[in-house]
């Protein structure tokens, strides 16, 4: 795979809401992040909770990567940005908890929600929401939430069997149904690209 350098091109937001200008342009992008963790609090009330894990399977990974992918790296991470800190006070966070992240158990997958919309919506930036490649950002994105997800996770574990426990809390429950959300925000992207692009054809 060659990822060069390149003008960062309009990712979906763009397409459907063009750039504009000084302090409109601040209030569009404003209304957009807010929208993205509002998005994102909304899925993350789709939960199921694991008897044996203190990680429930909810929705959240699928708004980060769709909010990465549609807004960019830098709109996608503030986004995030904005759902840990807000979800300090508010009921945001899975099945309406909230709290200082670091006090749950899944405060890492949280925290890794930030890189992960980062690093998608920089893929996509680089053109690769609009084909084939879009898989392979979104499971890029799926796996950097992992790395402080499963950090964090491990120290309540039990020390004696901290790395095998943080795997079966972690990890194995969540590899389909993360695969299965993966893909759904894969093919979600270029859907929704032909959709915008049919409509400005018409318009034209």
């Amino acid at each position: 795979m060659n990822i060069r350098a390149q003008q960062p091109l309009p990712v979906l937001a763009d397409a459907v809401l063009p750039a504009s200008e000084g302090s409109r342009r601040f209030a569009q992008d404003a209304a957009l992040v807010v929208g993205a963790c509002l998005f994102t609090a909304l899925l993350a009330q789709v939960k199921i909770p694991l008897g044996f894990t203190p990680v429930p399977i909810t929705g959240q990974t699928f708004a980060v990567l769709v909010v990465g992918a549609a807004l960019g790296s830098r709109r996608g991470a503030t986004a995030m940005l904005l759902y840990l800190v807000a979800g300090t006070w508010l009921p945001f966070y899975a099945g309406g908890a909230s709290g200082f992240v670091f006090s749950i158990a899944s405060g890492g997958y949280i925290v890794g929600f930030i890189p992960a919309a980062f690093v998608v919506g920089w893929l996509s930036e680089q053109g690769w929401d609009r084909g084939p490649r879009v898989l392979l950002s979104m499971l890029a994105g799926n796996v950097i939430l992992y790395v402080p997800g499963l950090l964090w996770l491990a120290t309540f574990a039990p020390a004696e069997t901290r790395w095998t426990t943080t795997m079966e809390w972690g990890l194995y429950p969540f590899i389909i149904g993360d695969a299965i959300k993966l893909v759904a925000a894969s093919l979600l992207l270029p859907v929704a690209w032909e959709a915008v692009n049919l409509v400005r054809g018409r318009k034209q």
